[in-house]
């Protein structure tokens, strides 16, 4: 028996290798498989392989193009800015020239009117001086007609004596002020 069952198991198929048959027709369907793959898949596959390739590659140069707008932007932001800082330092310089300028036309005006006001002041001053001078001058010369005439005993009523007279005594007056 055991001979028997031996001659079965040889005559028996092995349940681990398949039949012939079997794997000439998965064989067959692998080869059938493979070139609907190669001719259908495969080049689907490919073409969307490629189309996100160069979608990647766009986006890239998409960025480095942003990248390269975002520089050129920040450039010309500071340019603009130091343009900016430049104006606004030539106007304060522009200002402040100005304000000097104003201040010195207002001390120059200043001076002007105070040289105005000092000169009406002394012209006044002037005018009161003649004016005083003149009125000492009459005064004097009456007060010095009035001595003469009670001195001499005479009456110096004459205009033209007394003028001379008291041009006289006035110019020993000055004289004797002028050696003091």
């Amino acid at each position: 028996m055991v001979k028997a069952f031996v001659l079965a198991a040889e005559e028996a198929p092995n349940p681990i290798l398949p039949h012939t048959s079997e794997i000439i027709l998965g064989f067959i369907a692998f080869l059938v498989l493979l070139f609907v793959l190669w001719k259908y898949a495969v080049p689907r596959f490919e073409k969307l392989y490629e189309e996100r390739v160069e979608a990647i590659e766009g986006g890239i140069e998409k960025a480095e193009k942003a990248q390269a707008e975002a520089e050129q932007a920040r450039q010309q932001f500071n340019a603009q800015l130091a343009e900016a800082r430049t104006e606004a330092a030539k106007i304060r310089d522009d200002a402040r020239l100005e304000s000097e300028r104003i201040r010195e036309d207002l001390r120059a005006e200043a001076e002007a009117e105070a040289a105005r006001i000092v000169a009406a002041g002394e012209a006044q001053l002037e005018a009161r001086r003649a004016q005083i001078v003149a009125e000492l001058r009459s005064e004097l010369g009456r007060n010095s007609i009035d001595l003469a005439s009670r001195i001499v005993g005479e009456s110096l009523e004459d205009e033209a004596r007394r003028r001379g007279t008291v041009d006289r005594f006035l110019a020993e007056l000055d004289a004797a002020g002028a050696t003091n």
